[in-house]
Order: structure tokens, then C-alpha cells, then sequence
């Protein structure tokens, strides 16, 4: 179970909560499966390090329901808006050479053997010794937005990496630098020297609707230039959704088949067009991809390119959506001291101490009804208004406190960067 914020790795101030409240706290339930980022890890190529995706019995029940009296019907071939049943062939010569395969490695220490830590030993050999360092490499995608060499991937193809090589599809390589990344958008640009390079145009993700036909190209357990084909299979979904609630995003999902080293490709449309950016799969599942949308990740990337970085408004307080079993937890767990008169809204579970909304006066157990006259009922509403607002706008907060209704002015400040471990 995990609380959605909007911050990472911060103290929580529960003081303000009666104590049976702040010794129990509460946590909302996550998806049973677990959201897998697609690129950043090496992986076995070949039939041998692929797992089958059904087994000997389902393999038999098949054979048993298929007969060769009863004639398999296809299903029909998903059509461009012109009608062509192999558009996708021509979407995949028109922009497949701007994508690129991006591998990357990092030096880490790795945990220190018992010998290592042996005083004597040490005193022979000296502490370097004690921190034996391992190379991890990943593999993940990219697609060429202009023909000056920047390249848009995921943040955690390259996060922490030491090197990054960029190869493109007629075989050369190149060095690359990360201009930028974004951790809380999983969105990052690589620059590599060159020019007169491939590009893919970008479309626009504001417009998709269910059920348009879509192509993922990329790099998929180290198979370069993989194409997949679907359907776009809903918009909107949120981080929380999919168990990734530490995402501003809202993702687009498909049923095109995308596996790790696909993260960073494009998800493209019938035009050959860029709507999404494929970053993530929900593990033990079939037919749940999901990208980033084209307008968010180009809205990043245009500050990532001006100034490395990404400053996303930041208010300081963890939140749950208010329900019905919510409330009657909070009043067990307060024994009746903590009113909560409204049936919808976002429950302020804790707040950071320093933070904006600590300094505008949020407390734990307030619960937030609207932000600036729009009224809130979900996590994702509060962090849809947040991530719109201006660093150091005001937002005006109506809150209900102990059953009384009162507003107040919190201003975001930009979100601090995450420590490292």
C-alpha cells in the first residue's frame, strides 16, 4: 500500500493529529500488478531468454477447440483513414530511420564482502578496498525531434548514467549527453553531434480518441527496430492507475505489444505522427502498454532543453482521496476527536514541515473541497490543478477542518529535488 504525493523523501508532521490517528495512519491500495518501466536493464536475447506466454495445457485446450471442419475466421485488418490495410508498412519506411536505439551504462559500488570489512584487512589494503564497484548497462529507445541531434527518451533509460551511446538505423554511433532529465515525468533529452539527421513530426495527444489505430517502433529485448501495431486503448490514465503515483502524468494506454527496451520509443499514429512515448507495462499482464503523451513530454523537453531542468509546482502534503471507508477509519483511529462532515474531497494526511502549505496554515486531518473554485474528489484532480498552477501563483484552497469550511492561500514553490540514496 503507498499514500500519493507530491513530494519524495520528507519528513511527515503529524503532530497536529490526535495520537491514535497519527500511531495508525492510513494508506490506499495500489494495483495488484506491478508497473514495470520498459528500458534500463540488460536482458538475454533469443528464444532462450524469452518465457513463453502460454503454456503446454492452454497449447492443448487450443488444439482440442480447433478443428479442421470448423473454418478460423481472421479478424479484419485494422485500416488507415485512406483505407490501405499495410499503411503501416508505410509509416514505418517514413520514420523508422529517426529511431534510435540508446544504451547506457553506470558505475556503481556494490555491497561490500565480509573480507572487505575485516579490520586486518583493511589495514593491509585500505578502505578502497572495501567498495568493489560494478558496471550495470541498460538498453532503451529514442526518437530524433529535430535534425540537429536532439533525441527524446525516458528519464530512466538514463538516469545515473555514465556514458550513453546513441546508434541510429543505418548503423552509425554516436556519443550522447543528456541535456535534461525529469524523473517526475519520466521524460528526458539526449544531444548527440550531428546534423542533417532523420526527424519524426510531433502530432497532438490532446485529440486522441479510443479505438485509433497505432505503431510502437524500438529496441525490445535487445531486437533493434521492432515494430508492434494496435489500437489506442483509452487516455487519461493516471499514475495511480497503473501504480506508478509519483508520475504527473496522464498516460495514454494501447494494446500494441511493447517489452523492456522499448522505453523512450515512439507511439506513433496512421499519419506516421509521434502522439505518446512509450515508457511502461503493468507485469503479468497482456495487451496494457503505456506511453507518455506527445504534448507532455514535448512541453518538458522544451525546458529541459532551455535550462536542463523541470520546475514543477510543489505544495508539500501527502493526500488520499476521501471515501467512505476513509472516514470511518479516521474516526476509529481518532476516537470520534477528528470531524469529517463531507462525503468527497482529498484528505490531507500529512504535511512537510517548511513546506507552502505548512506555511500557509494546512494541517493534517484538513480536507481539501476546491482549488480555486473548482471542486476536487480525487489525488488526481489536486495534482491535474497543481501541475497547471505557476511557482508562486496563489491557489486558493476551500478546506473543511474539524467540520468547519475555511479558505486559504497556499503558493506553490518548485518541487525540491529528489536526495539520492
Amino acid at each position: 500500500m503507498k499514500i500519493k504525493h507530491d513530494f519524495q523523501q520528507k519528513k511527515i508532521d503529524t503532530r497536529s493529529l490526535p495520537q491514535p490517528w497519527a500511531a495508525t495512519g492510513i494508506m490506499l491500495m495500489l494495483l495488484s500488478g506491478a508497473v514495470v518501466f520498459l528500458g534500463g536493464c540488460s536482458l538475454p536475447i533469443g528464444s532462450a531468454g524469452i518465457e513463453s506466454q502460454r503454456n503446454d495445457s492452454q497449447a492443448q485446450v487450443e488444439a482440442q477447440n480447433t478443428s479442421t471442419s470448423d473454418p478460423v475466421i481472421a479478424p479484419p485488418p485494422i485500416l488507415a483513414k485512406s483505407g490501405d490495410p499495410n499503411f503501416v508498412v508505410g509509416v514505418v519506411q517514413k520514420v523508422g530511420p529517426a529511431v534510435v536505439r540508446i544504451d547506457s551504462t553506470r558505475v556503481v559500488n556494490s555491497r561490500s564482502s565480509d573480507e572487505f570489512n575485516d579490520p586486518l584487512f583493511r589495514r593491509f589494503f585500505g578502505d578502497r578496498q572495501s567498495e568493489p564497484r560494478q558496471t550495470i548497462e541498460g538498453s532503451g529507445s529514442g526518437f530524433i525531434i529535430n535534425s540537429a541531434g536532439q533525441i527524446l527518451t525516458n528519464a530512466h533509460v538514463v538516469d545515473g548514467a555514465d556514458t550513453v551511446t546513441v546508434t541510429l538505423k543505418d548503423g552509425r554511433t554516436f556519443d550522447g549527453k543528456v541535456l535534461g532529465e525529469d524523473r517526475i515525468t519520466d521524460v528526458a533529452v539526449i544531444k548527440i553531434a550531428a546534423n542533417n539527421l532523420p526527424t519524426i513530426a510531433l502530432g497532438n495527444s490532446e485529440t486522441l480518441q479510443p479505438g485509433e489505430a497505432v505503431i510502437a517502433i524500438g529496441n525490445p529485448l535487445g531486437l533493434n527496430n521492432t515494430v508492434t501495431s494496435g489500437i489506442l486503448s483509452a487516455t487519461g490514465r493516471s499514475g495511480s492507475d497503473i501504480g506508478a503515483s509519483d508520475k504527473r502524468v496522464d498516460y495514454i494506454q494501447t494494446d500494441a505489444a511493447i517489452n523492456p527496451g522499448n522505453s523512450g520509443g515512439p507511439l506513433l499514429n496512421a499519419e506516421g505522427q509521434v502522439i505518446g512515448m512509450n515508457t511502461a507495462i503493468l507485469r503479468g499482464a497482456q495487451g496494457l502498454g503505456f506511453a507518455i503523451p506527445i504534448n507532455t513530454a514535448q512541453r518538458i523537453a522544451q525546458q529541459l532543453i532551455a535550462k536542463g531542468r523541470v520546475d514543477h509546482p510543489y505544495l508539500g502534503v501527502a493526500m488520499e482521496t476521501l471515501t467512505p471507508e476513509i472516514k470511518r477509519v479516521i474516526s476509529n483511529a481518532s476516537d470520534g476527536q477528528l470531524k469529517i462532515t463531507a462525503n468527497k474531497g482529498v484528505f490531507i494526511r500529512g504535511v512537510v514541515r517548511g513546506s507552502p502549505a505548512a506555511t500557509a496554515g494546512l494541517r493534517a486531518g484538513d480536507v481539501i473541497i476546491s482549488i480555486n473554485n473548482k471542486s476536487v474528489a480525487k489525488n488526481e484532480e489536486v495534482l491535474k490543478i497543481l501541475e497547471n498552477s505557476q511557482i508562486g501563483s496563489p491557489l486558493q484552497i476551500q478546506l473543511e477542518r474539524n467540520g468547519q469550511r475555511q479558505q486559504v492561500a497556499v503558493s506553490p514553490a518548485p518541487l525540491p529535488a529528489r536526495r539520492e540514496s
